[in-house]
């Protein structure tokens, strides 16, 4: 009986950790080539299980996060991407599990794609395309490299990007996806340009490519099925699902009818069966039959923590200070903490996995109130120090939370009244309210169709002293590009007065000289960006009280009279009330309270803008700023070079000082008696002495308990509400966002990192169909970079060392007079000889922006010699790549056009890359030019379509000619001559809006290939885990017709697309058919 008992223990236990470890959201599945067992990622690892089913088998168990499984042809090993170095690596590992062997070791992140053979890895790296590749230098376009499963140095096999590479069974050929440029790549339901196609590419001989894929939406991840015929993925019917088609051509042939998720990650194996991932499962089927679900079993020690408990000395992101300035109150990570401003010890307030913020402090310092988004809703909340013996918040023993609002809208930025009596807060964002804690009676006080916010936290308002009226940003009707500051008036009595009234930015408004004036930013004298990008500000001080603005302007002498005079008056009054205590034997002190009671302001709104005086000297980029409680000196924060510092500008004596380098940014508070202010920037908190500017850390030490399961359980129910409240349309696509929402919210038990997370955010924001959205994981990298020298290496040498094929401009060989040049070889880095075959990345670890010793030899001389270089990092590289790309094309239009033809291109639709155009555009050496191509390709967007089709809509009407000489024409600022634009499938955002509003404005030609209809305005935003962002598209553009731009393709007028064999030779034939239209043009215009 005993025995009986024991077996039916063990028996409830083993069906216990099965149960527990069903496994889903399991990712990147892959068949063993004979068939027998299946590969897949689950929580950061990599497992096998047979074919049919059972119990996995945990091939990987490192910490790291490890992914992406591909088989060796012989199914005796396994090579997969990790991150235990910081980037992603590829390793390769048996079969059966043991040590991996790591293989890459650039810093760069590595992706395996197929095994070649069985001693010969294919993967995608971003390290340096070929040098006679046409294509844009881009991280949007890796190569494809090889190495072997011994290691070695990577030998590239394709400078341009293949995706889901599928070996034929001869080997003869091979079948990818391409990639045409940015788009998040779990984005669905999309037909553009953009998205991906089928190609076949050739190896033997010289290497050609034919498009197999017809699709205007994604079709991707072919695998062979024989030597004619394919499968692949596709969402020709409204998701993705499996195909077969015939490399001759002909009908696809839906081979599954899966619905509302997509099918991904499709593999083959030898004996025909399909292998893929669905709905968070994996999936068997061989054609003919139907597709069967495979029943995995994960059993495995519990490796995510539920909690973490840390204690934390940075990571404030928000601040509040008691009026006394004996407590700061801030956020951490979405919880709200105390700290005293003298001592370490900290209270927290809340712990909740959920987002609290927008903390802010009672005026007698007992009560906190903040918004916490509680059960998908932003609300508010107040706590309060319970026991009357307790002071301060740090050290109370009984603190009680209530909540404040019950609506159903959102509801933050809480902001007591100064008499404490109220808290004005913002509901749906932008329309801000006030709510009485007596009666909790809430009443409008403007509505907020006078405002829009863009991003959470980027509405602006403040109480008045006397806790009447507030300041606020205000945009009136239309005006999002030129905000005013408005008074209002808080009894909600609708009365509004725009303050500035300017058609510059002004905003971030507040009250000094007790109520009697107001500072705020303004950017109407600043240095303006060319490119719509807004301009350097500087701080105003506009008076409502003539006496308070007479003795601000007085010199420093008038305002010392004037103080000796007031002080002599004190005194007086002093011994008066001395005398009358005296005489009549009583105590006549002043009574505190009413000494204390602000009296109502009044307001002299006729004048007041005929009383704005402009504080700083110097316009820049501008963080807070605080003017002192006697208003004699101003205290800023302003980046002029690198960084943010603060300055002081002593408005008496008419200087400005630097009171403390690299500050950083961030809301500056005073404490009531304006002694001291205190800010938070880089996570810490910092207190500052107005009277000496000298400043110190306020040391704090929070304990938080990190709820990595709970916390992303928020993120991922706050990334869906944000998507509800603020995507540009309404109705979110017509989709059912709801169902969205909870068929992949049960996944979110399954996942333990960051990486999957990122995923299940995107796949889940994929199905939007929209641009700029999508989730973002951070890890961090590598420790070290690798560095770069700015040269292009001879792939054909096989001899030890190193042998230089180009040496970039502008690159430490270039810049350095040396005697490196083309066919040098570099024998040794540092004292390290470079062996035929050897991976020497390693080399190069940490070393950018270091003096390099290399040793060279010139087989042309037969020297041999060493030299220092200062290596570069690979964004230095980039920028060097990407300028030998414009002058390549360039050299190629002055080429084919004989000279007569100007080209530049425009990098980023933003204020550097439009000072560049319109720097080179109007050069002497192009207004000598006949037109010009202006090449917007692989352009990421921006904000700039106006400036640009201004500057190119110039229609010349007066030439200035004195005495019979030509000196120039107007208008001067304006190019005058024929024109077209350059555009591909790779321009994004706002490099639509640009070529569509040169289009519908008739200015000129558009060349190149359609580009996606993306012109939508995002935010992204990043969460309470700062490693995690996701975009939301929210503001979109809409033409004349009432139609969105968004998901409306561009189409040029002369269509021309790059063949992948043409751009490896250096062809480039949509430039070279926008040198024969302006060609025309040119003649045309001779007439």
């Amino acid at each position: 009986m005993k025995r009986k008992l024991l077996s039916v223990a063990v028996l409830a236990l083993s069906l216990n950790a099965y149960a527990s470890n069903d496994a889903s959201w399991m990712r990147y599945p892959a068949i063993s080539p004979d068939g027998t067992q299946i590969a897949f990622t689950y929580k950061g690892d990599v497992y096998t299980v047979p074919v049919n089913g059972g119990r996995a088998t945990q091939i990987t168990t490192n910490p790291a996060h490890d992914t992406r499984p591909v088989w060796s042809p012989d199914g005796q090993q396994i090579a997969f991407a990790s991150d235990r170095m910081g980037g992603m690596d590829i390793y390769i590992v048996n079969k059966d599990g043991g040590l991996p062997t790591r293989l890459t070791t650039h810093s760069g992140n590595e992706t395996p794609l197929t095994f070649k053979d069985n001693e010969h890895i294919l993967f995608q790296a971003n390290i340096l395309p070929a040098s006679d590749d046409m294509q844009f230098a881009s991280a949007q376009f890796p190569q494809v490299y090889e190495v072997s499963t011994k290691g070695g140095r990577p030998v590239m096999f394709s400078s341009m990007p293949m995706e889901d590479i599928s070996f034929s069974p001869n080997g003869k050929s091979l079948l990818y996806h391409d990639k045409k440029g940015y788009e998040d790549a779990w984005r669905k339901h999309h037909t553009s340009s953009i998205t991906r196609d089928v190609w076949m590419c050739t190896l033997e001989g010289e290497r050609s490519y034919k498009k197999l894929s017809t699709f205007n939406g994604e079709d991707r991840t072919p695998v062979w099925a024989n030597a004619d015929t394919y499968y692949y993925l596709s969402e020709q019917n409204g998701t993705f699902n499996v195909f077969k088609a015939n490399v001759n051509g002909g009908v696809p042939v839906q081979i599954t009818k899966h619905e509302k998720h997509p099918v991904r990650f499709l593999t083959r194996a030898g004996n025909g069966t399909l292998c893929y991932g669905y709905d968070g499962g994996i999936y068997t089927l061989k054609e003919g039959g139907q597709p069967q679900k495979i029943n995995i079993n994960v059993v495995t020690d519990k490796i995510d923590r539920d909690i973490i408990r840390q204690i934390k000395s940075n990571g404030a992101t928000q601040i509040a200070v008691s009026a006394e300035g004996k407590e700061i109150a801030f956020i951490l990570r979405g919880d709200v903490y105390v700290t005293s401003t003298e001592y370490r010890t900290t209270k927290q307030i809340t712990n909740t996995p959920q987002q609290e913020r927008n903390v802010d402090f009672a005026p007698d310092g007992r009560s906190l109130v903040y918004a916490s988004e509680r059960n998908g809703l932003w609300q508010l909340y107040q706590s309060k120090i319970v026991n009357k013996e307790d002071k301060y918040f740090t050290y109370a023993t009984d603190i009680k939370e209530e909540k404040l609002t019950n609506s159903n809208v959102t509801s933050f930025q809480p902001q007591y009244s100064p008499d404490g009596k109220e808290v004005a807060f913002l509901e749906d964002r932008t329309t801000i309210r006030v709510i009485n804690l007596a009666t909790k009676q809430v009443r409008t006080v403007m509505d907020g169709k006078f405002e829009y916010s863009y991003s959470d936290g980027d509405q602006w308002y403040q109480w008045s002293p006397d806790s009447r009226w507030i300041l606020t940003n205000y945009i009136g009707i239309g005006g999002w590009n030129n905000k005013d500051v408005a008074l209002v008036n808080a009894s909600g009595n609708g009365e509004i007065h725009n303050l500035t009234q300017s058609g510059y930015n002004d905003g971030n408004a507040k009250w000094v000289l007790d109520g009697k004036a107001m500072i705020w930013e303004s950017d109407r004298a600043g240095y303006r960006s060319h490119g719509s990008w807004g301009a350097h500000g500087d701080i105003y001080i506009m008076f409502f009280d003539l006496e308070a603005y007479e003795r601000f302007m007085m010199s420093k002498e008038e305002l010392a009279l004037l103080e000796e005079a007031e002080k002599a008056k004190e005194n007086n009054k002093k011994d008066e009330d001395k005398s009358d205590k005296n005489t009549k034997g009583n105590i006549k002190k002043s009574d505190d309270k009413k000494k204390d009671e602000i009296k109502p302001l009044t307001f002299d709104l006729d004048n007041c803008r005929d009383r704005i005086v402009r504080l700083t000297r110097h316009s820049s980029s501008l963080g807070d700023a605080v003017l002192s409680k006697k208003g004699d000196k101003l205290y800023y924060q302003a980046s002029f070079e690198k960084g943010s510092d603060l300055w002081c500008q002593d408005l008496k004596e008419n200087s400005t000082k630097l009171v403390m380098k690299n500050i950083g940014y961030g809301m500056m508070i005073p404490d009531k008696k304006g002694e001291n202010f205190y800010m938070c920037s880089r996570g810490g908190i910092k207190k500052v002495t107005v009277k000496d500017g000298k400043s110190k850390g306020v040391d704090f030490e929070a304990i938080f308990d990190y709820k990595p399961a709970q916390e992303r359980q928020y993120i991922f129910d706050h990334a869906w509400q944000q998507v509800k409240d603020k995507f540009y349309v309404e109705d979110i696509h017509g989709i059912d966002w709801e169902m969205y929402r909870d068929a992949y919210r049960r996944f979110l038990p399954s996942i333990t990192n960051n990486y999957d997370f990122q995923e299940l955010l995107s796949e889940m924001l994929g199905e939007l169909n929209g641009s700029h959205t999508g989730a973002r994981y951070n890890n961090g990298g590598p420790a070290l970079s690798t560095a770069n020298f700015g040269v292009f290496f001879d792939e054909t040498y096989q001899g030890d060392g190193l042998r230089i094929k180009e040496i970039m401009a502008k690159s430490p060989f270039a810049i350095k007079k040396c005697d490196v040049t083309p066919g040098c070889i570099i024998e040794k880095i540092d004292g390290q000889a470079i062996q035929a075959g050897m991976d020497y990345f390693p080399l190069l670890e940490g070393k950018a922006g270091k003096k390099v010793l290399l040793a060279m030899y010139n087989p042309a001389t037969g020297k041999h010699f060493d030299v220092n270089v200062k290596a570069i990092s690979g964004g230095e590289q980039s920028a060097l790549l990407y300028k030998r790309w414009v002058d390549r094309n360039r050299r190629m239009v002055d080429e084919l056009s004989g000279g007569r033809i100007a080209y530049v291109h425009v990098k980023g639709m933003d204020s550097p890359s439009f000072r560049q155009v319109y720097e080179e555009l109007l050069s002497d050496k192009n207004r000598q030019k006949e037109a010009v191509i202006v090449d917007t390709r692989h352009n990421g967007g921006g904000w700039l379509h106006d400036d640009l089709a201004t500057l190119l809509s110039g229609k010349e009407y007066q030439r200035f000619i004195p005495q019979g000489q030509y000196i120039g024409s107007d208008p001067h600022n304006k190019w005058l001559k024929p024109s077209c634009v350059l555009v591909c499938e790779d321009n994004y955002s706002n490099a639509h809006g640009f070529p569509w509003v040169y289009k519908e404005l008739g200015i000129g030609k558009l060349i190149g290939a359609p580009v996606p209809g993306t012109m939508t305005a995002v935010w992204w935003e990043t969460q309470i885990d700062p490693t995690i962002v996701f975009g939301i598209p929210q503001v979109g553009c809409v033409d004349k017709n009432g139609v969105y731009m968004e998901n409306n393709q561009l189409q040029p007028d002369i269509e021309v697309y790059n063949k992948p064999e043409d751009s490896l030779k250096g062809i480039d034939e949509q430039l070279a058919t926008a040198v024969k239209e302006m060609l025309k043009a040119a003649d045309a215009n001779k007439k």
